[in-house]
């Protein structure tokens, strides 16, 4: 799926259906007993960071979401009959956080049972005009799929004679980019079971919510003088005491206002080209490696910087059993690529190959956890800790396949930040590009060098394949 924002992703006018919990399902929420497993670290600290942000004055949405389209007009029961499969097969969206204590700073879990969660059905009307749909849908995601709500999740289907466009919009805390991928194949399967009047035949999935206790308790075992924290602690202060940015100007103003975001995405090269770089660069381990070798010596002729330090994403669906789950399986692990010895990409595929190697183990401890060991004072000011490139193979996940068919996006909120997030993600049709970065001339020129140099390194790469 192309990573792209609501704006971008094929908006057509027609009929608009929305899908909330029904008031039924959030008034049996309010008296819930607590559910005794913990949020995961990164969920805590998103939505401490969400009340951080707010009581700034600043509301900053952070939802996460999938489009894509069903053939003809839906029927709209059988379609929200399987809204509400799908729903219940992840535990994660029916499970919240209230604050408690004294000073009403604890988050305490509740989790509804299944049979206690319906879907209502709003028709909200005729939307002749894109534009005018866009909005709605935004500004609807934005209230609804809010970190500091629950629940926190939207449906909506607009419906035309020849296709339907199924949106769905979620606060990032219960779902993260391969939760979103899955989304299309499994309502188009759950779909077409309920137009056959066949019963869901989907196995069961991992619950992310038992993942979020497994993992604290073992990120509890460790203390301040763990090897990984004393890792991070040493990476940091190589960062002047603070997480990465991306290493080049991005006209920020120390002590500056959260700046608006802007959005960049296109794709890169086709799929012969992203073939051929995949191929030179399997030797030192694959496209992943060959992106962020590549960063580092773009950023290093752009920034000037010597060493380029950046957090990698990794997924921690380490077990089987959370290979379907929705969730927030994400953990980072810090490298550093002295680019300014590295010379050529060769060189630099091989220092990136090493230092993943050396710092992979780190993401699966969570940053959270590590942050409160080293006890430094990381309020966070901005939605986004640290800079990412991140490289994602989608190719294999199921209905991929199918994904242009269907115009399928994954959809994300651009609003405000001073971090940059890039993405590269393989696709059946090559690789795709897609970055939100602060909306400033400097930031916008820079990021538009780097996805052009992007495609030059790789390119030539693969030409010489």
């Amino acid at each position: 799926m192309r990573m792209t924002d609501i704006q971008r992703c094929e908006v057509r006018p027609g009929r608009l259906v929305e899908w909330t919990l029904s008031p039924a399902t959030v008034e049996r929420a309010t008296v819930l007993p607590e559910d005794s497993r913990p949020p995961a670290y990164i969920q805590e600290s998103h939505i401490r960071t969400a009340r951080s942000v707010r009581e700034d004055g600043l509301f900053v949405p952070t939802w996460l979401g999938a489009a894509f389209d069903l053939p003809g007009r839906a029927d709209l029961d059988a379609l929200q009959g399987a809204l509400r499969d799908w729903t219940l097969r992840h535990e994660t969206l029916r499970s919240g956080f209230r604050w408690s204590g004294a000073a009403g700073d604890a988050m305490r879990r509740f989790t509804l049972d299944a049979e206690d969660v319906f879907l209502h059905r709003a028709e909200i009307g005729d939307f002749p005009d894109a534009t005018d749909l866009v909005r709605h849908l935004q500004e609807r995601f934005d209230t609804t799929a809010d970190a500091l709500r629950w629940p926190n999740l939207i449906y909506a289907a607009v419906l035309r004679d020849d296709s339907t466009s199924v949106y769905l919009a979620f606060d990032h805390s219960n779902v993260d980019a391969y939760s979103i991928f899955r989304i299309p194949a499994e309502i188009h399967e759950l779909y077409a079971a309920r137009l056959a009047g066949l019963p869901a035949r989907r196995p069961p999935t991992g619950s992310y919510v038992d993942f979020c206790e497994a993992e604290r308790a073992d990120a509890d075992r460790i203390d301040a003088g763990h090897e990984t924290v004393a890792r991070w602690r040493e990476f940091i202060r190589r960062c002047d005491g603070r997480l990465p940015s991306f290493p080049v100007d991005l006209g920020l103003t120390a002590g500056g206002p959260l700046p608006e975001q802007r959005f960049l995405r296109e794709p890169l090269v086709d799929a012969d080209t992203a073939a051929a770089f995949e191929a030179y660069c399997r030797p030192y381990g694959g496209s992943l490696v060959g992106v962020l070798a590549a960063t580092a010596l773009i950023v290093h002729e752009i920034g000037g910087q010597p060493v380029y330090r950046t957090v990698v994403p990794f997924h921690t669906r380490l077990k089987s059993r959370w290979s379907d789950s929705v969730g927030w399986y994400v953990g980072g692990a810090p490298i550093e690529v002295p680019a300014d010895r590295a010379g050529d990409l060769p060189a630099a595929l091989r220092t990136v190959r090493a230092a993943l190697h050396e710092a992979r183990p780190l993401s699966r401890m969570p940053l959270a956890r590590v942050l409160r060991l080293l006890g430094a004072d990381f309020r966070p000011t901005s939605p986004d800790l640290y800079s990412i490139v991140s490289f994602v193979d989608a190719r294999g996940i199921p209905g991929a396949a199918h994904w242009t068919g269907q115009k399928a996006y994954a959809l994300l909120r651009v609003s405000y930040g001073d971090q940059v997030c890039a993405w590269v993600t393989r696709l059946q049709e090559g690789l795709w590009f897609a970055s939100r970065y602060p909306d400033t001339d400097a930031a916008h020129k820079n990021l538009r060098l780097y996805a052009e140099r992007l495609r030059d390194v790789i390119t030539r790469t693969a030409a010489q394949v």
